[in-house]
C-alpha cells in the first residue's frame, strides 16, 4: 500500500482510539491535507480517492462524533474499492506515535524538534514491523518531456549533493517524489501568496476572494450550541482597518494565535451583521522578508518536518542554477505557433515568478505539455484502431425505415444523427469504436438497439453490458420489446440475460447457445466476459455507463470476437474538454434533445425542517394517481449503514407519516430477485411509494413516478443527484425533484443550487468538473491520466484546443515522430506513453 494511504490509515486509527474527538492530529484532521494532497499525488494515489479524502476530512469538523465514524470508515471503504490492500488488517499492531506538526520549524542543518508526546523519554519505542517503504513516483517521471538523453546527468544527482541537505532531510523529501535534483525542477508549488499586489483591508468588498496581511489584535473563543462546539474569532489589522476571521469548533487554534503576529489570511469575503468576515481561511504566519521583497512567493505541498521556509531556500538553490541547463524537446515551430515560452524559462517563472503575467505563461507551457503528449497519444490509438480491419455491414434505408416506422414513437433528431454516424461506422471497413453519450431519458437505448439489429439481421452476434443486474434486465425488457415482439425481426429465444444470479443450468444452455451462434444477443452484467462464454461470432459490443468498467473489462470482452464494432453508451454527460482529451480517440455522438412531450422537472431545495412539505406534495401527487421515490444517501459506503437507514426510516414513514398508503423498500443487501420484485411491484403500481437507496440510480423506468425526494443531499455529487432525478419526468405529467440536505447551513451548498436552477446535464457536468475535479467522469478509464495533469487544467478550453490543434498538426507530418527534428520528442513521448497508459477503447 502506497506510504501515504497507510499514514492515513495510522490516523484514522488513531482518530478511532481517541474517539473521533477530531485529535488525531494537532488542529484537526483537516489540517493534514496541505502536506498530505501533495504526498499523495507523489505516491500516484488516484485522483478520485485524493478529491474523496479532501472532501470528506474538510467537513469533518462539522460531523457528531457518530457521524464522524460513519465519515472515516465509508471513506476508508472507499479506497478500498481502489485499492483492495487497504481492506486487509493492518499488520502494525501498536498504536502510532501521535505526528509532529507539519507546520514545525525546521532548521536545515538540524533534525526538527519533537513534540513533548514524541520524545524518547516521554515515549517507549513501539515494536514496528520492518517493512520497506514504498517510494512514490520521482516527479521527473512523471511528467512528460522531463528526462531525455540530453538531460544534464548531474540532475540525476542525489538531494546530499544540495548544501543544507542532509540524508535524513532528503529521506524526507522522497516522500513528496524528490529523489533527484531534476525530481526538485518538477515539484510545482500548489498555491502562490502575492505580496507584490496586496488589498489594503479598507479596499476590500463582499465576495472577494483574496489574499490580506495584517498583525494580530486579538483572540476570543465563545461556545455555541450549548457548549457542545465553539467558534475561535480572530480580529486582524493592517493599520487601514481590521477584520474579522472566524474559526468553527477549532479550539487549539486559540494558542495558536499571538497578538502582534503577522499573519497572512487567504479566503473568501462573506458578511455578517453587517461586517466583513472571513469563515475558516487558509492562513500561515508571514515570513518578514517576503514582505520586504514584494514578491510572489511559492507555496509548496509540504509533508512531516518541512517547512515552506526551508524548502523554498533549497528549491532556489536548485532552480537557479539548474533550470536554464534543461533540455527541450518540443520543437521550435510548435513553440513559435503556440507563443509559449522556453521550458527553461517556465520552469524557473514556476517556482519564482517576476509577474503574474511571466507566472501565468509559464503555467501556460507546462500545461500545454501535459495535453500536447495526452493528445498525441490519443492521436496515435485512434490511428492504430482505425488500421485494423472491421467486418463492413450495410444497411438498405428501406430495411431501416421499416424499422423506425415499427416503432411506438418518432426518433428525436439527435437520436436521427447518432444513428447515421453508427451507420456509417458499420459500413466503413473498420472497427467502430463510438462514445453515445446522452441525458438521462434522451433515448440512447433505442440507438442501440437499432444498432445490434443492423449486425444481427447479417448474422453476426451481438452482447450488451451493463454495470448492474437492474440495468441489465431492464435493457433485456427493452431490446426484447424492441427487436422480439409481434412482428420483430428477432425469436424472444434468440435474446437471453446472463447475470451473477443465473441459475447455472441456464448459464450453460446460454452459453452453448452463444457458441453454436442460437443466441444473438447476449445482456448481462460482468457474467458476460468470464472464462467459459464463447461466442461464434461476436461482432458488435455495447457497453453502457462505460465509466463503471475498468480497462481490463472491456478488452476481455472486446476479445471475445475479431476486431467488433464497439458502441459505449453514457448518461454522464461529459465536458466538451474532457470529450477532447481523454475520450479523445473515440469519435463522439451527442443525443442532447429529450423525446417530445417530456416536461422539465421542477426542483426544490428545502430546509429539513420544511420536510412536512414534501410529504404534503407527495401525497398530493398519489391521490391524482401518480407515485413517488423517496431515496436516501449512501452514508459510509457500506452496506450495513445503508439498508439500517433506509429501514429505520422505512418504518416511521410507513407507519407515522404515510399509514393509509403501500411503501416498498429497496435497499442493497436484498437479494437480486427481491431488488427485481420490488422494483416490478413498484412498476405494477402495488406501491404508491418506493423508500430506496442509490440502488435506483441507473436504469429504474416507472413512467408513472413524478416525485424525487432525496434525503441527505448535500452528501451526493451533481452527477449522482441528476442521475437520480432522471428517474422521474419519464411520462407526460410535471415532475418534481426535492433536495433536503443534512443541515440547515448545507441549504446553500452549491450543487443543491445548481439543481434547481438548470435540467441540463452538460451545464451540471461542466460544474461538476470545475469543483469536484474528472474523477466523476474517468472512473477507471486510462487511470493515470487525471493524476498526469499537473499543471494543466482540465477546464482549461482554449489551451487545450490549442494543445489539440497543435498534436494534429504535427500528426499529419510525421505520425511516428521519425524525422530527425523530432528525435528528442519521440523519445519523451516514448517515455510518457511506454507505461500502458493507454486503452483502445
Amino acid at each position: 500500500m502506497q506510504p501515504s494511504l497507510e499514514k492515513l490509515r495510522k490516523f484514522f486509527r488513531l482518530e478511532h482510539e481517541n474517539k473521533y474527538a477530531n485529535t488525531a492530529i494537532i488542529g484537526g484532521l483537516a489540517q493534514m491535507l496541505d502536506f498530505w494532497e501533495g504526498e499523495a499525488r507523489a505516491d500516484g494515489v488516484a485522483e478520485e480517492v485524493i478529491q474523496a479524502v479532501t472532501s470528506r476530512l474538510r467537513s469533518y469538523e462539522k460531523l457528531s462524533p457518530d457521524g464522524r465514524a460513519e465519515s472515516l470508515k465509508g471513506l476508508w471503504k472507499r479506497i478500498g474499492e481502489t485499492y483492495p490492500e487497504a481492506g486487509q488488517k493492518p499488520k502494525m499492531q501498536n498504536q502510532p506515535p501521535r505526528p509532529p506538526r507539519p507546520e514545525q520549524e525546521m532548521n536545515p542543518n538540524t533534525e526538527a524538534t519533537l513534540l513533548p508526546s514524541q520524545r524518547p523519554e516521554n515515549q517507549p519505542q513501539l515494536p514496528v514491523q520492518q517493512r520497506p517503504r514504498q517510494a512514490p513516483q520521482p516527479r521527473s517521471e512523471s511528467v512528460p518531456g522531463a528526462k531525455t538523453s540530453q538531460t544534464p546527468a548531474a540532475l540525476n544527482a542525489s538531494l546530499t549533493v544540495l548544501q543544507g541537505v542532509g540524508p535524513k532531510h532528503a529521506e524526507t523529501l522522497v516522500s513528496l517524489g524528490m529523489q533527484t535534483l531534476g525530481d526538485m525542477l518538477y515539484y510545482f508549488p500548489r498555491r502562490y501568496e502575492d505580496y507584490s499586489q496586496l488589498k489594503p483591508i479598507k479596499d476590500i468588498f463582499y465576495g472577494d476572494v483574496l489574499t490580506v496581511i495584517g498583525t494580530v489584535q486579538s483572540v476570543h473563543t465563545r461556545p455555541i450550541r450549548g457548549g457542545k462546539a465553539s467558534i475561535i474569532e480572530v480580529v486582524i489589522s493592517d493599520g487601514t482597518g481590521s477584520l474579522r476571521i472566524s474559526f468553527f469548533n477549532q479550539p487549539w487554534l486559540a494558542n495558536r494565535f499571538k497578538k502582534d503576529d503577522a499573519i497572512s489570511v487567504s479566503g473568501k469575503v462573506d458578511q455578517y451583521l453587517g461586517r466583513l468576515v472571513m469563515n475558516s481561511p487558509d492562513w500561515e504566519p508571514v515570513e518578514v522578508e517576503n514582505l520586504h521583497t514584494a514578491r510572489i512567493v511559492p507555496i509548496y505541498a509540504l509533508t512531516e518536518k518541512v517547512t515552506q521556509k526551508w524548502l523554498r531556500g533549497i528549491m532556489n538553490q536548485v532552480v537557479t542554477h539548474w533550470a536554464p541547463a534543461v533540455a527541450d524537446a518540443l520543437p521550435e515551430r510548435i513553440k513559435l505557433a503556440a507563443r509559449l515560452v522556453s521550458l527553461s524559462e517556465a520552469l524557473q517563472q514556476v517556482h519564482f515568478p517576476n509577474s503574474q503575467a511571466r507566472l501565468k505563461a509559464a503555467r501556460e507551457r507546462l500545461g500545454f505539455d501535459e495535453i500536447f503528449y495526452l493528445q498525441m497519444g490519443v492521436l496515435r490509438q485512434k490511428r492504430d484502431w482505425k488500421s485494423v480491419e472491421g467486418r463492413r455491414f450495410p444497411v438498405l434505408t428501406e430495411w431501416l425505415d421499416a424499422r423506425l416506422s415499427s416503432l411506438p414513437f418518432t426518433l428525436t433528431d439527435a437520436q436521427k444523427k447518432s444513428l447515421e454516424d453508427i451507420r456509417a461506422d458499420l459500413d466503413s471497413g473498420q472497427p467502430m469504436n463510438r462514445l453515445v453519450q446522452g441525458d438521462v431519458g434522451s433515448g440512447k437505448t433505442v440507438v442501440a438497439a437499432l444498432a445490434a439489429a443492423i449486425v444481427i439481421n447479417a448474422g453476426a452476434q451481438a452482447a450488451i453490458m451493463a454495470p448492474t443486474s437492474i440495468l441489465a434486465e431492464q435493457h433485456y425488457r427493452s431490446f426484447t420489446n424492441m427487436l422480439a415482439s409481434d412482428g420483430g425481426m428477432m425469436q424472444e429465444s434468440e435474446i437471453r440475460l446472463l447475470v451473477g444470479s443465473t441459475p447455472e443450468a441456464e448459464k450453460e444452455a446460454i452459453r452453448q447457445g452463444l457458441a453454436d451462434g442460437s443466441v444473438k444477443m447476449v445482456i448481462g452484467t460482468h457474467a458476460v466476459i468470464e472464462g467459459p462464454v464463447q461466442f461464434k461470432d461476436l461482432q458488435f459490443i455495447v457497453i453502457d455507463e462505460q465509466h463503471r468498467f475498468g480497462v481490463e473489462q472491456r478488452k476481455e470482452l472486446r476479445d471475445k470476437g475479431t476486431n467488433p464494432h464497439l458502441l459505449v453508451m453514457t448518461a454522464t454527460p461529459i465536458p466538451r474538454s474532457l470529450a477532447l482529451t481523454v475520450f479523445g480517440d473515440l469519435d463522439i455522438s451527442v443525443i442532447d434533445q429529450m423525446p417530445e412531450g417530456r416536461q422539465p422537472i421542477n426542483t426544490f431545495v428545502l430546509r429539513p425542517q420544511e420536510r412536512e412539505r414534501a410529504f404534503t406534495l407527495i401525497r398530493g401527487q398519489i391521490k391524482e394517481g401518480r407515485q413517488a421515490f423517496i431515496v436516501y444517501p449512501l452514508i459510509d459506503e457500506s452496506e450495513k449503514i445503508e439498508a439500517r437507514a433506509a429501514v429505520d426510516d422505512f418504518e416511521k414513514l410507513s407507519k407515522e407519516i404515510f399509514p393509509d398508503l403501500k411503501l416498498g423498500l429497496l435497499h442493497g443487501r436484498m437479494k437480486p430477485s427481491e431488488k427485481d420484485d420490488v422494483m416490478m411491484k413498484f412498476r405494477d403500481r402495488q406501491y404508491d411509494i418506493l423508500v430506496s437507496t442509490t440502488v435506483v440510480e441507473v436504469g429504474v423506468d416507472v413512467p408513472n413516478s413524478t416525485v424525487m425526494l432525496i434525503e441527505g443531499a448535500d452528501r451526493f455529487g451533481l452527477a449522482q443527484l441528476h442521475q437520480l432525478r432522471g428517474r422521474v419526468g419519464r411520462g407526460g405529467a410535471q415532475s418534481y425533484c426535492l433536495l433536503i440536505p443534512t443541515h440547515e447551513d448545507a441549504t446553500e451548498n452549491e450543487r443543491l443550487q445548481a439543481m434547481s436552477r438548470t435540467n441540463s446535464g452538460f451545464e451540471l457536468a461542466d460544474l461538476d468538473l470545475k469543483t469536484r475535479g474528472p474523477g466523476e467522469f474517468l472512473g477507471t478509464r486510462q487511470a493515470g491520466f487525471a493524476s498526469t495533469l499537473k499543471m494543466a487544467s482540465i477546464t482549461d478550453v482554449v489551451l487545450i484546443e490549442k494543445a489539440r490543434t497543435q498534436a494534429q498538426l504535427l500528426f499529419e507530418r510525421d505520425p511516428y515522430l521519425q524525422q530527425t527534428e523530432h528525435a528528442l520528442l519521440a523519445e519523451a513521448f516514448e517515455r510518457f506513453w511506454g507505461e500502458g497508459k493507454g486503452d483502445v477503447s
